[in-house]
């Protein structure tokens, strides 16, 4: 393996959105740094499948290496590798790109060279305005080796420390620069920043261990290597971490916060916590809220694994129906929603599950899942239920309809390509061969995560954007059919 490939150009690359997951620690005196940040990128793998990496950097000795590649945490990384990767900080990074956007050079971290030193940068969102500043950069001599918005951040941040004391005075500058979603990794010879983009679209929290300060995108990356829980990142700060300890830097704080609903909806690990949230609690309550919008007559309740899990048992709980496995999942298969190609989506759905038949044989269950977007994994599944001799199957959505397509860092395609816009409901019944449809009311969405300190953005169900994003009126006019 290598950290070498052909570029990409733009206009091979349908949109630069990633759902991904971030690692930072800093100053292991105790720890092994290296298999630190590897078992809490192994943690955080559901948020992306494509590609990994690791950026380490000894400070005593002024070096930065990174290593990275297309694969699996374990795929990419082994014992040798790891041995090589010596240093007290680091930062890691799991990717899940795009269409077109799968290459090497696209993996993260990413780290340059400037005449200020090195840094290196690990990002998880959708910087909206990326084009915008790409092409700025550009005429200004900018020379770009990946289609990813990372390394639009990463020469803004270059061109600022030049006239700047520090590069956290310097991300201060450009932090409003940047339109769009970002939990931001960037590792300097002496300091690690973590920065949250001011709306919150995108979960980062902060851990220790050992006197090691570590930031994650989920809780449960800490929980993985044995860290105390401190805090979230709140929307809009800039955590700095030195010699001297930790110093935040709150100015670009704001009132309104717009967190990704579908993190608790899909992406989030259940075990995890986000903004005083516990996504599993979230999910359980979004299967309450839909067993009473949306009853079935029915004998049983299972959920699709693993993110319906929670949410059928809080259907089950709320309409007094038993619960039941129905289905068993393959555990060495992806998530399919993040597959990149659509025949690789097809493909997973059959080999990752299968049914059970002996508890679904002749009953009418309710099948609970999580969402759906284009409609073809829940066609298979349904399927693959009658033919196990399922008498019915009422299939209940523990989201609302996705309506809208998605510019924050969440693969969710053009409006002309999700099944809830270009079929009707009863449409959409037919098609996926189910005998009833319920999907989670667009009101009752945000009373899933009671406990939450951040407003949601739930723009993919309801098209009110928190931000203006980069589409025109004619895509937004996209018929509706309901």
């Amino acid at each position: 393996m290598n950290n070498s490939g052909v570029t990409v150009s733009a206009a091979n690359n349908r949109k630069l959105g990633e759902e991904c997951g971030v690692f930072g620690i800093f100053k292991s005196d105790v720890l092994n740094t290296s298999k630190t940040v590897y078992y809490a990128l192994y943690a955080l793998q559901h948020r992306g499948q494509e590609s990994c990496g690791i950026s380490i950097s000894s400070r005593k000795e002024k070096s930065v290496y990174c290593y990275k590649d297309l694969g699996l945490v374990s795929e990419v990384f082994n014992k040798l590798t790891l041995s090589q990767l010596e240093g007290d900080m680091a930062i890691g990074h799991v990717r899940y790109s795009t269409t077109g956007a799968n290459t090497r050079e696209n993996a993260q971290p990413l780290t340059i060279k400037y005449v200020k030193g090195t840094l290196s940068i690990a990002h998880n969102g959708n910087i909206s305005n990326a084009a915008e500043l790409r092409s700025e950069l550009e005429c200004q001599g900018a020379i770009f080796q990946s289609t990813n918005d990372t390394e639009v951040i990463a020469f803004l941040l270059a061109r600022e420390r030049l006239h700047s004391a520090s590069i956290d005075e310097a991300l201060r500058k450009v932090l409003p620069k940047l339109k769009g979603s970002f939990a931001l990794l960037v590792m300097s010879p002496q300091k690690l920043l973590a920065a949250r983009d001011p709306y919150g679209f995108r979960p980062l929290c902060i851990g220790k261990k050992d006197g090691a300060y570590m930031f994650a995108s989920e809780s449960c990356a800490l929980d993985a290597v044995g860290a105390e829980f401190i805090r979230d990142v709140r929307p809009g700060e800039i955590v700095c971490v030195r010699e001297s300890g930790l110093e935040s830097f709150t100015e670009h704080c704001r009132e309104d916060s717009a967190l990704c609903v579908f993190e608790h909806i899909y992406f989030a690990r259940p075990d995890s916590v986000i903004d005083g949230q516990s996504v599993y609690l979230a999910r359980k309550e979004a299967g309450k809220l839909l067993a009473k919008a949306c009853p079935a007559d029915a004998d049983i309740v299972f959920g699709v694994p693993d993110s319906g899990l929670a949410a059928a048992v809080g259907y089950a709980e709320q309409s007094g129906l038993p619960y039941v496995d129905g289905l068993m999942k393959n555990r060495y298969i992806g998530r399919t929603f993040i597959q990149p190609e659509q025949d690789m989506r097809e493909e997973s759905v059959s080999i990752k599950l299968n049914v059970l038949t002996c508890n679904v044989k002749g009953k009418r269950v309710v099948m609970v899942d999580d969402s759906i977007v284009r409609g073809t994994n829940i066609l298979k599944i349904v399927t693959m239920m009658k033919n196990a001799g399922a008498a019915e199957v009422h299939v209940r959505i523990s989201c609302p309809e996705f309506l809208w397509p998605c510019y924050f860092g969440t693969d969710v395609p053009d409006r002309e390509h999700l099944a809830s816009v270009i079929n009707t409901r009863d449409e959409l019944v037919a098609k996926i061969g189910a005998d009833s449809l319920g999907f989670l009311p667009l009101d009752m969405v945000h009373s899933i995560a009671k406990d939450s300190t951040l407003k949601f953005c739930d723009a993919c169900f309801s098209g009110k954007y928190p931000i203006d994003v980069p589409v025109s009126r004619e895509k937004l006019e996209f018929e509706i059919h309901k």
